[in-house]
């Protein structure tokens, strides 16, 4: 054995091993997920993952020996109240619809097959008729349902959940999206420095217990801990890296920190290839390898340290933030340095200690809303930057890696340039363009040229009126919209066309205005409807320029 180990350890000392086992796992893990073919019939018998009910509309996942995203509209009050009750765990027979998840319509925006995938969900439910097979669940979610119900009591549930179970299902789309735009949300991810939090609690507590023990309970609770979180994605990657790094150290492998972290994530893309396209694993990743890559940098008092910590984040996942968001907040450099340290040293710990001393719950709810009064008083300077491709991503991080390394600033520069020929190329661009939008209902087509920008009606759902309890939230179809237009480098619209009211052409201009920078709204002749006339309150109140029933537009 210990020759096998030896022989083993000698080739681990390959300077590009490891680099080269990353490459060859990620082109594997990317041919696995694409080439999976899967067929669910029905009925289709899983374990309840999780659950969220909005108005009359339940939507959960189903684990066999694949997920299943599955959809029900619910009959009535007493069987909504019913539902309210479920526990994750239990075991559901349904009967439906099984049918591929749809990707985006519109180019560039949110992709729900793909996102689906990388939860490793292939298959979607219009669920016809479900029953409960089995009440009993196992140990993990007998944990997970009692944490839960306990979460459920606090006033600060919203920050305890998302600290504790990774659960943001509590925090309002408003803030959610608040956190987004100021560049911080990432600090509602549990990461590795929550992770180490957690271990070394653990390992103050079993400090007279012998070494191999004390490891061993250790990594029990934190595999435990993964499964409560869901195998989440930066959980996943914090853990793995925790084991792996034990187990270099208990074996001798002498693999240098950024080996250790090559093999955690080798080993976790494995065993879950799904997660190369999660855009958390994807930023939990680049950013925490490079953090230890460029270590080096990180050092000086405080307010230095969590200066280049937060300017070497910023910069490493510039490229997923511009192609996932298309505009940077440039000031989130400057926000997480207000936003990080209060939610490490003061918010997290709390929520932790709030759960097992309910007491504390009236202070943290104080921190929270704190917290959030702070947020709203930082500043956003959001710049608009179209999509990078595969070869300007590699030339980004190329300049990067050597900036990083020798400090020679000409590589900043041509970063900088990179960037600003991205944004800028409209103005040797002499091509015109005009998009038609799929917006499923309805109509919407974009023409533009350089930076000069026409949209053709907006698209928009119908909406009837409902039972109170059947009420939904608010999901509108501009924010795709919104997404496209960044997307493409679309930094306004000089004329909104409207050609009728109906809300299937123009139920969307609200949010359009609300949102991106309109110049001109032109509406079609006739008396203004219900809804024209919202939309003209709206103008009137952002001071924006309107005509109706004009015979040209002097383009």
């Amino acid at each position: 054995m210990n020759h096998y180990l030896i022989k083993l350890k000698n080739i681990l000392q390959s300077k590009y091993i490891f680099f080269i086992l990353l490459l060859i796992t990620i082109i594997s893990s990317l041919i696995r997920i694409n080439l999976k073919n899967i067929d669910i019939e029905t009925p289709f018998e899983g374990v309840l993952e999780n659950y969220t009910i909005d108005g009359n509309k339940l939507s959960f996942i189903l684990k066999n020996k694949y997920s299943l995203k599955c959809t029900y509209y619910i009959k009535d009050e007493n069987e909504l109240n019913i539902l309210r009750k479920l526990n994750l765990g239990i075991v559901l027979r349904v009967e439906g619809n099984v049918d591929n998840p749809k990707r985006n319509t519109i180019p560039n925006t949110f992709n729900y097959k793909k996102y689906l995938k990388s939860k490793n969900i292939y298959k979607v439910m219009s669920v016809e008729n479900y029953k409960v097979i089995n009440y009993k669940t196992n140990i993990i979610y007998t944990i997970k349902n009692k944490i839960i119900k306990q979460i459920d009591k606090y006033k600060s549930k919203r920050y305890i959940s998302a600290f504790i179970l990774g659960d943001k299902k509590y925090l309002d789309d408003d803030v959610k999206n608040h956190y987004q735009e100021l560049g911080v949300s990432h600090i509602f991810a549990i990461s590795g420095m929550h992770v180490s939090l957690i271990t070394g609690i653990l390992f103050f507590i079993l400090k007279k217990i012998k070494d191999n023990l004390k490891h061993f309970i250790v990594i029990s609770f934190l595999v435990i801990y993964v499964f409560l979180t869901g195998l989440q994605a930066s959980v996943l990657r914090s853990v793995s890296f925790f084991i792996v790094n034990y187990l270099n150290r208990k074996y001798s492998f002498d693999l240098d920190i950024k080996n250790t972290f090559l093999v955690a994530i080798i080993v976790l893309l494995i065993i879950y290839p799904n997660l190369i396209i999660d855009i958390g694993f994807q930023y939990s990743s680049i950013i925490s390898f490079s953090l230890i890559n460029f270590n080096y940098l990180i050092k000086g008092n405080y307010f230095k340290t969590c200066l280049t910590i937060s300017i070497i984040a910023f910069l490493i996942s510039l490229p997923i933030t511009i192609n996932n968001n298309f505009e940077i907040n440039i000031l989130s450099i400057i926000n997480n340095l207000f936003i990080v340290p209060y939610i490490s040293y003061i918010l997290y710990p709390l929520s932790i200690l709030t759960f097992f001393i309910p007491i504390l719950d009236n202070l943290l709810f104080i921190f929270c809303n704190l917290i959030e009064v702070i947020s709203s008083h930082l500043f956003v300077l959001n710049i608009i930057i179209p999509k990078m491709n595969i070869i300007t991503i590699i030339i980004y991080y190329l300049c990067l890696y050597i900036f990083l390394k020798t400090y020679k600033k000409i590589y900043l520069v041509v970063i900088l340039c990179l960037i600003l020929i991205i944004k800028y190329f409209y103005i040797i661009d002499p091509s015109y363009y005009i998009y038609y939008l799929d917006v499923s209902q309805g109509d919407s087509s974009l023409i533009k040229y350089k930076n000069e920008a026409i949209l053709i009606d907006t698209g928009g759902s119908i909406s009837f009126k409902e039972d109170e309890w059947k009420k939904k939230k608010e999901y509108h179809i501009t924010d795709s919209t919104i997404t496209f237009l960044k997307s493409i480098g679309v930094r306004k619209i000089n004329y909104l066309v409207l050609t009728h009211g109906d809300a299937d052409h123009m139920g969307e201009a609200i949010n359009l205005v609300n949102n991106f920078k309109v110049e001109k709204v032109i509406f079609n002749c006739g008396e203004f409807n219900d809804l024209e006339k919202e939309l003209i309150k709206v103008l009137d109140k952002k001071k924006i320029k309107y005509y109706s029933c004009i015979k040209e537009l002097n383009i």
